[in-house]
Order: C-alpha cells, then structure tokens, then sequence
C-alpha cells in the first residue's frame, strides 16, 4: 500500500533547511545568528523561576501570552491589545501569511531575503513575487506597489545582506502599497534606526521582532508583532491556542524589561561586528556594510577575485577546522559570499586565524 496523498501544494513543496547545528562540541559555530553571550540574568532567573513553581508548569499559561505583550508595550509605547505574542517571529509570519496569503494572493518579498518567506507562503499555496533589492539600496515603492501582493515580507536589516533601509523609505512603501507590509525586525536591535513606530501611524504596517537575537533566547522561541489598530483580531483568529509557554513568557517578559543588559549587548555586538569586518578586509576579503549581528564577506586571494568557487573552497576549509559559517549559493549577490555571525571573542579569533590561513594558502 502506498503513502496516502498530501495536498498537492504540499507534496511539491521543499521544506525549509536551517544552518547546520552541530552535536557535540568543540565547534565554533557562526552559521545562524544566534547572540554570542548568555541571555540577561533576570530572563534566566524568571524561567527558573516559573520552572521551580509545580502550578506553572501543571495548568495552562496565559493564552495570549500578556506578560510578554505588557512587558512589549511597555518597551515601544504600543498598546497591548494591537500587540501579538508568538513561537518566535517565525510563528508570527505563518499566522500573517495563513490570515492574508494564499491562492491568488501573492506574498511579495525582496529577492534576497530570508529564505522560510517562500516555505510558508507554499504551505499556504500563495504564490511568491520576488522584488529585486534596488541596485542603489533604496527601497522603490513602486515596485512594491506593482508587484500585485497582498502581503509584502521586507527583512530590515536585511538578511543574509545586512543592508537596513531607513524609517522613511518604509513608510514611502507602506504609503504606495495597497497592502499589508511586514517589517521584519529580526536584527533591527542592531540597527541605527527601526520601524517601531510606524504601525501607530500606519494602518497597514506590521513590524514583528524576535528574541532569539537580540536577547539571547534563540532556545526559547519568543517573538511579537506590534500590528496596527485591527490586525490582531485577526491574527488571534488564526493562532494556535497557548501558543507560547510559561517559561518563554517569564522569560521574554523579563528580558524586554532589561534595557539596560540590552543597550550593554548591543554595543558589544556592534563592536565585535567592526572588529569582524576589519579583521577580513585586512585579509584583502570584501565585506559588505551590514547593520545586523553578521557580516556578508567575499572571500579572495592575491589575483584571484571573489567568486562562488573560492567561497565553497573557503567555507571547506573553515569547516574542516570545526568552524561553520553560512553559504547562500543560489543568489547572484550571495553566491560568492560567506555570512559569517558575530561571535565571542575567541571565536573570532579562530575564525579570523583560519581565514588568514586559507587566503595564504596553508592548510
């Protein structure tokens, strides 16, 4: 007997695929953005916390997770009510995508970009219309407005890229675009300016943030979507019942409260990120501006310019040598590149000290 059928729009559908996580130790691992140090103390003590009383984990937590939109509130100065919790930001694209999306309703996105925007909207049969990223790095919103969307996904900063558009050429977008436009602040802690303000200004820009880099809580899986007047009635229609833990919402709580650990990580990860980019153009690599958690840098050697060989060849070389960074082969702007996270200091230490090596051609 053969495999019972699947929708057809999920039988042809290729699932998302993570950057490697390694088991064991001993690896250097700079291949998925997640925050160098520990999350703040008082988002670990409020998990343990809620780990150590039986009733937190024995009844339900709150269903629309309130600690974790309160403390969100609190933090932009949005109401509570148009803010919406989820299992990280990446639930928050799925409820968006299942509530707007689907057949002859397109999900726009900028090509490149993350790469689970196309997963999603295929789960959903929507068809996806890639907008290519402006050759002058200037949002055009006519070419948003145009691309026929009803939902249009724009990663700011950009990722795998770095590049961040500012607060008013969103807005330019948002006011050409006939649709819902989704900001996707997944780095925007690491940003000179973001987007948060714009959904009380807007009625149709959703700005949704993760935990997992900022913060973090990448283990946890906490996000929020700061949505306009409206939008959130019609995200709870489609979320999942408790859909975030207790602990994820003590925790999540209790890190956006901590402004002053952020501020602290946030300026330590902004100087490890310049100390990064130097270290390889020192090495003769090209790095592109970035304004995430990451760096996007072109592997060279002398006489030889960047290309999706030397690349392949570099990211070999650092893996063989239990570091991992990141590889986007299938973009003209990626393909010769490495995205390489920001990590602690002897991390980039050793990263930086293999790719001396493979640039002079040892080992």
């Amino acid at each position: 007997m053969s495999r019972p059928a699947a929708n057809p729009h999920v039988e042809s559908l290729r699932a998302y695929v993570p950057g490697e996580q390694p088991q064991g130790g001993g690896w250097v691992k700079l291949n998925t953005n997640e925050h160098p140090w520990p999350p703040s103390p008082r988002a670990s003590a409020a998990a343990a916390a809620a780990l150590a009383d039986p009733a937190r984990l024995r009844l339900y937590p709150s269903p629309d997770a309130a600690p974790l939109r309160e403390a969100a509130s609190r933090l932009h100065g949005h109401p509570a009510a148009d803010i919406v919790a989820g299992n990280g930001s990446d639930d928050l694209l799925n409820l968006l995508i299942r509530a707007f999306a689907g057949p002859g309703r397109p999900v726009g996105v900028i090509d490149p970009s993350y790469s689970l925007y196309g997963v999603l909207a295929a789960a959903q049969a929507a068809p996806v219309v890639r907008v290519p990223f402006p050759a002058e790095g200037r949002l055009d919103p006519a070419a948003i407005a145009a691309s026929g969307a009803a939902l249009f996904l724009l990663t700011n900063p950009n990722a795998p890229l770095g590049h961040a558009f500012a607060p008013a050429e969103v807005e330019a977008a948002a006011r050409a675009f006939p649709g819902l436009l989704v900001v996707d602040e997944a780095y925007a802690a690491f940003a000179e300016a973001d987007c948060a303000a714009l959904p009380a200004r807007l009625p149709n820009v959703l700005v949704t943030r993760t935990l997992s880099k900022s913060h973090a809580l990448a283990g946890l899986r906490a996000g929020y979507a700061l949505c306009p007047p409206g939008v959130a009635d019609i995200l709870h229609r489609v979320r999942d019942s408790y859909n975030l833990d207790a602990l994820a919402q003590a925790a999540a709580a209790a890190a956006l409260d901590d402004r002053e650990w952020l501020a602290d990580a946030v300026s330590r990860v902004r100087a490890a990120r310049a100390r990064l980019a130097e270290g390889l153009a020192a090495l003769g690599w090209t790095v592109r501006p970035s304004q995430g958690n990451f760096v996007l840098a072109f592997p060279a050697r002398a006489g030889e310019s960047p290309s999706p060989a030397l690349a392949e060849s570099a990211f070999a070389h650092l893996r063989a040598r239990r570091i991992l960074a990141r590889r986007f082969p299938n973009h003209p702007l990626t393909e010769s590149g490495l995205r390489v996270s920001v990590g602690r200091p002897e991390e980039m230490e050793a990263f930086l000290a293999a790719a001396a090596d493979w640039t002079a051609g040892r080992g």
